[in-house]
């Protein structure tokens, strides 16, 4: 009977078959986080092996050997955005260990000027107010070894929490997956994101809609129709293969090379109408465990020029860390727009492993 519950849990949303796919949908997930694995373009899939691999690859989780916290924030497009995220994960035994994580992008008191103007054309700034529009994601996450200690397995259960002020909200679910495999120093990992699909389910406040279509009567045909109440996010693929140097009696380098695919056309540098594959790779340069220096590059996309001709962009990434007492510090210069002469964004993050504090 569990089997069954299982299986109707994990594939439920396959079998919407009246719901389309949504090919971008709860886009706030695919940033990324943790200043580390951002320094290096995202390319951790195969190497991540502590409480942020509840969002990278949840099979990393086995690495957890104590109690261990992250925390980050970055500002985006200017200090308009704010982007946070925290997470726990402890091992359960010494074959299996277990997370949770949270976050928040969000863009904060935003200005409602719907009723500005009333039906006399008559203006009154009184009646302007703010409003937030924010994304939350609630993660649990579980791993263990598989047969082997050279394989891991790990599963990541989310819930999506979307708010636009009064006007629109919507909870969602979704599960990703994720393996690792290690040999001798080679990793490789596999990791799949929204491997049901992940659906949401909106509520739209008609009422605050209707001021919105009254608003934009200068614009016909713009936003007089409610949009869709439901969504259901495309599965996405991240493969890694990571190699760990020996440099010298101090120094170690870590080197991985990530391939990410979607199941839409899209500017990736590799695009067809079924399937689009993103490169990038990362390095990460650390002095005896101590001193961390990371670059990366990726996001490789086709833009057009004003010309009409196409050109390739691309996004570097560079990041620094230190540990020490078991305390690790990360930062990061990440831009996650990397068109034209869109903002960097500077990402801090902090993680904490309580095993030193034991010693």
């Amino acid at each position: 009977m569990k089997y069954k519950i299982l299986f109707l849990v994990l594939f439920f949303p396959l079998l919407l078959s009246a719901q389309a796919y949504t090919s971008y949908s709860n886009e706030f997930l695919t940033i990324g986080v943790d200043a580390a694995g951002l320094g290096m373009s995202k390319s951790v899939v195969a190497s991540t092996n502590d409480v942020n691999s509840i969002y990278w690859n949840p099979a990393g989780l086995v690495n957890v050997k104590d109690f261990q916290g992250s925390l980050m924030h970055a500002s985006y497009f200017a200090g308009i955005a704010n982007y946070n995220h925290a997470s726990f994960a402890m091992p359960i035994d010494q074959q299996s260990a277990l997370g949770i994580s949270v976050i928040r992008f969000g863009v904060d008191d935003i200005l409602n000027t719907t009723d500005l103007i009333d039906g006399d054309g008559n203006i009154d700034f009184n009646k302007i107010s703010l409003f937030s529009s924010a994304d939350y994601a609630f993660n649990i996450a579980y791993a263990r070894n598989l047969l082997f200690k050279d394989l891991k397995f790990g599963v990541n259960a989310k819930v999506v929490r979307r708010i636009i002020g009064d006007f629109a909200s919507s909870w969602g679910f979704g599960f990703d997956a994720g393996i690792q495999f290690e040999r001798n120093s080679w990793k490789f990992g596999l990791m799949a994101r929204d491997i049901t699909g992940t659906f949401n389910s909106w509520a739209i406040n008609e009422s605050e809609f209707e001021k919105i279509k009254d608003a934009i009567t200068l614009l016909p045909g713009q936003n007089q129709e409610l949009p869709a109440t439901t969504e259901i996010t495309k599965p996405k693929l991240q493969l890694g293969v990571a190699k760990n140097w020996k440099i010298g009696r101090f120094f170690n380098l870590l080197s991985e090379v990530n391939t990410n695919i979607r199941f839409a056309k899209t500017n990736d540098l590799f695009s067809s109408n079924s399937i689009s594959i993103d490169p990038a790779m990362g390095l990460q340069l650390d002095l005896d465990e101590l001193v961390y220096i990371r670059a990366g590059i990726g996001n490789f996309q086709y833009i057009t020029e004003f010309d009409n001709t196409k050109a390739i962009s691309m996004q570097p990434n560079f990041g620094l860390g230190f540990k020490y007492s078991g305390i690790k510090v990360d930062y990061a210069l990440t831009n996650i727009a990397s068109v034209g002469n869109a903002l960097y964004s500077n990402i801090f993050s902090i993680t904490v492993d309580y095993s030193f504090f034991r010693r």
